[in-house]
């Protein structure tokens, strides 16, 4: 039962999408189990560079299907999009499946969005105003529209008409206007007929690929501290991108997923709103920001650095049952100069072992840091672990040893040859 996941294992914005790039090359199928297009994947190999938001990192291998799992919603403009950007850009991709359990994201899921993040004031939470928290909302309140419902002509049009009703009440309250409903009918409706041939009851296929035992490498979004159960709510994400999740948004039973891996940066960034206790505000943070291009492949934003916070890290170990970590931007601190991690939060004179569940305890938390050596040389050119640095190889060993966790890869670029495979054994059993 040779399966996989993999997950961010900070606030998201880890590189997962290399790692998925260059794992999902000796998979079978690539599945994305969480978000929307909140998310962004950056793949950079062949001198292109690919940007994917909805659509699995792995669908660059010809051989490879890729999977849209029943615990996404989807923006059908932006899917539509993404495939057609991709597809200028490498006409042979792998094949794509959509869960006809997924949801589907509409303009006034994006309206009520931007509406209600202006509603709560100084007290916003960063979102992406992609409509994704709304989508979520209305597949909890049991009336979302789900691809299986999209993609049948008679079917849409009476449950849009449906929900269209309520939705339009409350943009007028917002003071906003309603949304017409044959303009958007006729427009999504266009859509659903490109989208229908990819659309199919994924779970039993996705199912049988694991008792057949073929490859299968369930591919997360965001990070493990924005899920809305385990993460630093409510400066949280609408879903579940903890290991977990995996199972959640693909219909697979827990004892299918083999191995874990959780992909970690060298440091810690932030996008939006919420405590951050190693964040540096200095000199030091903005240059860890520019040498790693630390801006959002989603909304462009500027990303908040600090140092490597070990005592979330090692919450995230046990949060997802990690088997190894994958450690990237290992090369972005090459000449930052000595370096810091957290080991531990102090509050009120006492020492902590994990975020506290309580965000304004969070936000009350002093990090002590370790001192650590820092170094001078380049990275990209390393192909092993010998051929980096003494202190970038203290550095892994002091994360190992913290985390009690093993580095299973470690990225030092962000070409997809860039990567040094340190435990092969972690990977797929």
């Amino acid at each position: 039962m040779p399966t996989l996941v993999i997950v961010g294992a900070q606030w998201g914005d880890e590189a997962k999408g290399k790692l998925v790039d260059v794992l999902g090359g000796q998979a079978d199928l690539v599945v994305r189990f969480a978000g929307g297009n909140n998310a962004g994947h950056t793949v950079i190999t062949g001198g292109k560079t690919y940007k994917f938001q909805l659509v699995p990192a792995g669908i660059l291998h010809t051989d490879t299907i890729a999977i849209i799992g029943s615990g996404m919603v989807v923006d059908p403009k932006g899917l539509l999009e993404e495939i057609d950007r991709t597809l200028a850009q490498k006409p042979d991709l792998g094949t794509l499946k959509i869960s006809s359990a997924a949801h589907v994201v509409f303009p006034y899921h994006r309206m009520l969005d931007v509406l209600e993040e202006e509603a709560r004031g100084e007290n916003k939470i960063g979102t992406t105003s992609r409509g994704i928290g709304p989508a979520y909302q209305d597949k909890v309140a049991r009336i979302g529209i789900r691809m299986g419902e999209f993609v049948n002509p008679t079917i849409f049009e009476q449950r849009l008409h449906e929900v269209l009703a309520v939705k339009n009440r409350l943009l007028m309250m917002f003071g906003s206007e309603p949304i017409e409903f044959d303009a958007l009918f006729k427009e999504y409706s266009t859509y659903a007929d490109r989208i229908r041939p990819y659309v199919e009851d994924t779970e039993m296929f996705v199912a049988d690929a694991v008792e057949a035992g073929q490859k299968v490498l369930f591919e997360g979004a965001q990070g493990a501290f924005l899920d809305l159960d385990s993460g630093t709510y409510p400066f949280v994400t609408s879903s579940h991108p903890v290991a977990g999740g995996a199972c959640l948004g693909t219909g697979v039973g827990p004892l299918a997923l083999q191995r874990v891996l959780g992909v970690c940066k060298a440091y810690t960034t932030r996008v939006g709103s919420g405590p951050f206790p190693t964040e540096l505000h200095d000199a030091v943070g903005e240059q860890i920001r520019q040498q790693g291009h630390e801006f959002g492949t989603v909304t462009g934003r500027s990303r908040r650095c600090g140092w490597l916070d070990l005592v979330g890290l090692r919450q995230s170990c046990r949060i997802n049952s990690l088997s190894g970590l994958v450690v990237t931007r290992l090369d972005v601190l090459s000449g930052v100069g000595p370096l810091k991690v957290a080991t531990e939060y102090r509050t009120d004179g006492k020492s902590l072992r994990a975020i506290p569940a309580n965000p304004w305890d969070f936000a009350k938390v002093e990090p002590v840091f370790e001192d650590l050596e820092g170094w001078d040389d380049h990275l990209c050119d390393a192909r092993s672990l010998n051929e980096l640095p003494t202190a970038a190889r203290r550095y892994l060993q002091f994360i190992e040893d913290y985390t009690k966790t093993p580095v299973a890869i470690v990225s030092i670029g962000p070409d997809r040859e860039e990567t040094i495979v340190v435990r092969p054994d972690l990977i797929w059993g």
